[in-house]
C-alpha cells in the first residue's frame, strides 16, 4: 500500500506540473513556439524525475497502454487515474486563477473527423515509445527514454496545430473542460481517441514483441 501511494504521488506531481505548463504557457503567451517546447521539455523532466518510481505516466492513457501492455494491474491503473486526473484538475484551477484563459466559445472550430485521427495517431505515437523505451526488456537502462517521450508530444504539438487540441491525453482533456476552455463535444471525441490510440498502441506493442 505504501509503495502505491508513493507511485501516486508520484504520478500526482508529474500530471499537475505537466496541465500547469500547458495552461501557463498556452494562454499567457502568444501562441508561438514556445509552448509545444515547454511542454515536451516539462513532460521529459518529470518523467526522468518519476520514471523510476511509477512510471512516470501522467497520462490515463499511458497508464491504460501499460495495463494492456502488461506492466501495470487493472486496478493499479485505476488508482493511476484518479492520481493523474486530481492533479491536473488542481493545476487547472491555479492556472484559472493565475491567467486569463479563453473560453471554449471563442476556441476555433475543430473539424471532428480531423480531431480524432490526429489525437489517435499521436496518443498512439506516445504510447508506443513509452512502452518501447520505458517498459522493454530490450531497452531496459537506457538514458534517452525522458527525451524520447517529450520529444513525440512536442512533435505532435507541432504536427497538429490547429487540427485538434493537441492533448494526447485525458487529463489534459479534464484540465481544459475545469477552465472552460474546451466545448463538450470536442472534449469527448478527444478522450475517446485518447484512449483507443492506447490500446491500439499497447496491443500493436505485444504483438512486435511477441510478448
Amino acid at each position: 500500500m505504501k509503495e502505491l501511494f508513493t507511485k501516486c504521488l508520484v504520478e500526482f506531481i508529474g500530471a499537475f506540473f505537466l496541465i500547469l505548463t500547458i495552461g501557463l504557457s498556452v494562454f499567457s503567451s502568444d501562441r508561438g513556439v514556445i509552448p509545444a517546447i515547454a511542454i515536451g521539455f516539462v513532460l521529459m523532466v518529470m518523467v526522468y524525475a518519476g520514471g523510476y518510481i511509477s512510471g512516470g505516466h501522467y497520462n490515463p492513457a499511458v497508464s491504460l497502454a501499460a495495463s494492456v501492455r502488461g506492466v501495470l494491474s487493472w486496478k493499479d491503473m485505476i488508482v493511476y487515474w484518479i492520481a493523474q486526473l486530481l492533479g491536473s484538475f488542481i493545476a487547472a484551477w491555479l492556472v484559472v486563477y493565475l491567467v486569463p484563459v479563453i473560453p471554449s466559445d471563442a476556441q476555433p472550430e475543430f473539424f471532428i473527423p480531423a480531431l480524432v485521427i490526429c489525437e489517435f495517431l499521436f496518443t498512439f505515437a506516445l504510447c508506443y515509445v513509452v512502452l518501447h523505451t520505458a517498459t522493454s526488456e530490450e531497452t531496459k537502462g537506457n538514458s534517452y527514454y525522458g527525451l524520447a517521450i517529450g520529444a513525440t508530444v512536442t512533435a505532435g504539438a507541432f504536427a497538429t496545430a490547429g487540427l485538434c487540441l493537441g492533448a494526447f491525453n485525458p487529463a489534459v482533456v479534464l484540465a481544459l473542460i475545469t477552465m472552460g476552455s474546451a466545448a463538450c463535444k470536442v472534449a469527448c471525441a478527444t478522450v475517446l481517441a485518447n484512449l483507443a490510440g492506447a490500446v491500439t498502441a499497447g496491443l500493436v506493442y505485444k504483438i512486435t514483441l511477441q510478448k
